[in-house]
């Protein structure tokens, strides 16, 4: 059984938004690939950004809160579809809630179905629930639509810039399968890819239902998106910040060039009007290079010497500028 995602992230169920996201942060960092070694590394890292994938959408947060582990094969209108049952006279009649009653619950407190649930005298399950609970629940006479479903892609930054075609394989209750998914360039983070007919399938001659990718992307170690935008760290050496420069920053993109104003301190931030993730059907976001001033950290005896020279003589005192 897959763990629990809140205990993965390390927050209670209480926990909001801003705490999901910084435990995300937190533990994406020390756990990323790229800079843990360790071979689990890669696994953990995956179950981390499962984990909040599901936890930082409110309304699939809810569905699992709800549901438990099997929140994604709980159809969107079971709501509506329970609703029908209980109004379905002569049909057999649903017992209990969405919390009490039944057979038991998941963990948290989130409620596990069983067929044992229902009355199932003369009432037709799978036209209720969409085939979630298989053959076991009963056959309709007609034919009926297959469930959407939904599984999680992670993109680097890079793949998410360029897109393009991928192969992926998905685990599922009839084992593994392979799709070959056409990425579109510039797909931001918690965007659908839509694989039609890839879904449920349907009862009878109902069509299959469709399949969404949910789109993830994994922290970076140089990149950070906001939206369509990428911010980047530029180091730049003293003299080019008091002197202004032109230097070459990299992005997603390729590298381009940005001019330091003179006089520029760490922390001011140079926009790349349209360097940023692209976007199909308008425009695309900005790059921000966000200036970092670097010294040497063994300077050499001349390079001693002339920053001797240079505090002898400038009057500047960064903490009287308040």
């Amino acid at each position: 059984m897959a763990r629990d995602y809140y205990e993965v992230l390390g927050v209670p169920r209480t926990a909001d938004a801003a705490e999901i996201q910084q435990a995300f942060r937190t533990l994406a960092r020390r756990h990323h690939p790229d800079v843990n070694k360790d071979p689990a590394a890669e696994e953990r890292f995956k179950e981390i950004n499962e984990a909040y994938g599901v936890l930082s959408d409110p309304d699939t947060r809810a569905r699992y809160d709800r549901f438990g582990a099997d929140f994604r094969q709980i159809p969107e209108d079971y709501d509506e579809r329970v609703a029908a049952a209980q109004g379905f006279r002569g049909a057999g009649a649903y017992r209990g809630g969405p919390f009490q009653g039944g057979r038991g619950a998941g963990r948290g407190g989130a409620r596990v179905w069983t067929e044992g649930d229902f009355d199932t005298a003369g009432f037709d399950f799978e036209d209720l629930f969409g085939g979630v609970f298989g053959d076991r629940a009963g056959r309709g006479s007609g034919p009926a639509p297959g469930a959407d479903q939904e599984a999680e892609l992670t993109l680097t930054v890079e793949e998410a810039y360029r897109g393009g075609r991928r192969k992926i394989t998905l685990g599922g209750p009839g084992g593994e399968r392979s799709y070959d998914v056409n990425i579109p360039a510039g797909v931001v983070d918690g965007q659908r890819i839509r694989l039609a007919g890839e879904g449920g399938r349907g009862r009878g001659q109902g069509a299959a239902g469709d399949l969404y990718l949910l789109v993830r992307i994994a922290p970076h170690s140089r990149y950070r998106l906001t939206g369509r935008d990428i911010h980047v760290d530029l180091p730049v050496t003293p003299w080019e910040a008091v002197l202004g420069a032109t230097v070459p920053v990299t992005g997603p993109g390729g590298t381009a060039k940005v001019h330091v104003p003179p006089g520029t301190s760490t922390g001011r931030r140079l926009r790349l009007r349209g360097e940023g993730m692209p976007h199909p059907k308008g425009s695309a976001g900005d790059l921000y290079a966000e200036i970092q001033v670097m010294v040497p950290s063994s300077p050499s005896p001349r390079e001693r010497e002339l920053f001797g020279e240079l505090a002898g003589a400038s009057t500047f005192d960064p903490r009287k500028q308040a």
